[in-house]
């Protein structure tokens, strides 16, 4: 009877090496970030601050924009709690006040920064996540009956001027300026 084989591979072990890799890989670009100046970040760099070789770093991410952006999901996934108050007004609200205290944050916004500097369709990892934490927030307001914006119109009440305001000016968006926004988007 022949041997039976395992079928192949298609996913990584949790907490193996290429998870202990990818967390030193990670860890090195938050520091870098934090550390030195954007202009700084280069694969090399990255690789001797994470202890890997830098063949390592440009086989699994290729390029620093790659590499930002994985770092980038890996940051935005799920660090913010989407609300459910009961009132699409309110979810709005809380969920436009948690997202200005999060790009007032330093090192978010060093990052979001430095994704957006390295252009292309990486710039859009910062908007992602996001869109899908507001499409859970409208969807729940239409599974519920209701009328709710579409999620296009609502990106561009409440996100484009938080990050806006965040990456390209000296002001930061406050949080609570960040619920006054709700009010272009459902007017009263």
């Amino acid at each position: 009877m022949p041997a039976q084989s395992s079928p192949p591979r298609t996913d990584s072990r949790p907490g193996g090496r290429s998870a202990r890799i990818r967390a030193a890989v990670h860890q090195a670009v938050k520091e870098l970030l934090t550390d030195e100046a954007r202009d700084a970040l280069t694969i090399p760099v990255i690789a001797a601050r994470a202890g890997v070789h830098a063949t390592t770093v440009y086989r699994r991410w290729g390029s620093v924009g790659e590499l930002l952006a994985d770092v980038a999901t890996s940051r935005f996934s799920g660090d913010l709690v989407v609300p459910d108050t009961g009132s699409l007004r309110e979810d709005l609200k809380r969920y436009a006040y948690d997202l200005a205290k999060d790009l007032n944050d330093p090192d978010t916004l060093t990052l979001v920064r430095a994704i957006v500097g390295t252009g292309g369709e990486n710039a859009g990892v910062c908007r992602m996540e996001r869109q899908r934490q507001l499409e859970a927030i409208i969807q729940r307001e239409q599974a519920r009956g209701n009328e709710a914006p579409d999620v296009e119109r609502a990106v561009d009440a409440l996100l484009a001027p938080l990050y806006y305001r965040a990456v390209f000016t000296d002001q930061p968006p406050s949080p609570e300026w960040a619920r006054t926004l709700v009010s272009h988007l459902l007017p009263a």
